[in-house]
């Protein structure tokens, strides 16, 4: 068994008290490897945890595109190339995948990538692992074998990691040690008019790995509580770690005055005069309801969107570009255009923590989440937040945030007047959100993972 750990009594590191193997495998796309994703962050923060903890952190990489390990130069420039769109774009991963399915029944071989340090890349572009192997579509391949025979790709590695870790459901098994998946959330079942998922595979996955893992992870206690109800896992099977958050040092480390500086030119704000919303353009995210909130408040202050394209977002996107939050101001005998609710589809680290250090507030009133992320990293740089009082969000949030009902935009208009006109109500949240923030700490979560992994390799099966 698996003792599940105290978030909130997690110290510092604990000392080793078994021998435990030298390395954890993590998956990883390429995609994510490359560019960065909510995936790829989890993964960095896990294997940042796993190196802390004196083991080395691997990780299994599938690749679109062939890369020959024998190479070093050429296989680390394939790994990092654009990609063209091709002339057939469905040929390509159709021919391999259905390669790669009908290597299934004989089990994947990943080989070793070497990394030669030819490709010259911004710091922290690529999640921090000691080893990288790599196979061409592996989860792709491993998806199709699912979908047809209902069974697990069997993966073999050259040499056999500690403890395989997937990140989110993938149908594959690492041979030869205990495998454990994290399931952050039920979102396509339980909202599945909100997801573009294949809810019967889904299900049929889900279902499978909470009977063949050795152990399942999830992030909150609210998904801990909703993964048991619905498929009946034991309490025993099933460990909330929570989350830790990765932000950029260089973004932290600058003075407010420079924020403020920044801000003002990147992005032509005004440093405690905008609110803003973190993440994608879907259902879920209630990108719509907020802005109908903003507008009800009649708030002057600006309402920055800022995050990818998501899906189903045609009512956020009518939302954001509605005529009636765009208009013409004079300054300086100058006229320009002005809106008053932005959309900035993209940031890179550096440039979020400099939006969330500049804003007034965090408004994340999210209808489902697993974790909350969002919710954190502003708590974390002390900028007031108002969140949802569903799901996992008041667990993260705590008495550190404004929680609201996602689906009441009166109440949601209501709050965002309260954070227009109350300078000591910003003032506490300022204040409660770093004391907050600090018990999902990378230490805390450190200390939460080994107890995790020393648990697991405590006595296992590795079959």
């Amino acid at each position: 068994m698996c003792p599940r750990p105290d978030p909130w009594r997690a110290g510092p590191r604990v000392p080793h008290t078994l021998p435990m193997p030298q390395a954890i495998l993590f998956d990883q796309s390429d995609l994510a490897y490359r560019m960065g994703t909510g995936i790829a962050t989890y993964a960095r923060n896990l294997a940042a945890a796993a190196r802390q903890d004196g083991f080395a952190a691997e990780a299994l990489l599938s690749t679109d595109v062939a890369i020959d390990p024998a190479d070093p130069v050429l296989a680390e420039v394939s790994l990092f190339d654009y990609r063209r769109p091709a002339l057939l774009p469905w040929l390509e991963p159709l021919t391999s995948t259905v390669k790669g399915l009908l290597r299934a029944p004989f089990g994947y071989r990943p080989q070793l990538l070497p990394m030669a340090g030819t490709v010259l890349l911004p710091p922290g572009s690529v999640p921090f692992f000691d080893r990288t192997y790599v196979t061409r579509r592996l989860f792709d391949a491993a998806r199709a074998y699912f979908y047809a025979y209902g069974r697990l790709a069997r993966v073999r590695m050259p040499t056999a990691p500690a403890l395989f870790h997937a990140t989110h459901p993938l149908p594959i098994r690492v041979h030869g040690c205990p495998n454990i998946v994290t399931i952050h959330d039920l979102v396509p079942l339980r909202l599945p008019f909100m997801t573009l998922d294949n809810k019967r595979y889904i299900f049929r996955l889900l279902k499978t790995l909470l009977a063949q893992a050795d152990h399942i992870v999830t992030v909150s206690e609210f998904s801990r509580r909703d993964i048991m109800a619905l498929f009946g896992v034991p309490d025993h099977r099933i460990t909330n770690t929570y989350q830790a958050v990765t932000l950029s040092p260089r973004g932290l480390a600058l003075s407010d005055a420079t924020v403020a500086e920044q801000v003002g030119n990147m992005f032509g704000l005004d440093a405690g005069e905008y609110y803003l919303f973190v993440g994608a353009l879907e259902p879920k995210k209630n990108v719509a309801r907020l802005i109908d909130a903003y507008a009800a408040s009649g708030s002057r202050r600006t309402l920055v969107i800022a995050g990818g394209d998501g899906w189903q977002n045609q009512l956020d996107l009518d939302r954001i570009n509605d005529t009636r939050f765009g208009f013409y101001r004079i300054a300086d005998n100058t006229v320009s255009a002005f809106r008053q609710v932005r959309r900035i589809p993209y940031l890179p680290a550096e440039q979020l923590v400099l939006l969330l250090r500049g804003a007034r507030a965090l408004l994340f009133p999210s209808v489902f989440e697993g974790f909350g992320l969002p919710v954190l990293e502003a708590m974390t740089v002390g900028t007031p937040v108002m969140t949802s009082d569903r799901t996992s969000l008041p667990e993260v949030a705590g008495e550190a945030a404004l929680l609201v009902d996602p689906t009441d935009i009166g109440a949601m208009a209501r709050a965002i007047r309260q954070l227009d006109n109350d300078t000591d109500l910003l003032a506490e949240l300022s204040r409660r959100g770093p004391v907050r923030a600090e018990a999902f700490s990378a230490a805390n979560y450190q200390a939460r993972m080994h107890r995790l992994y020393a648990g697991l390799l405590g006595g296992t099966r590795t079959d």
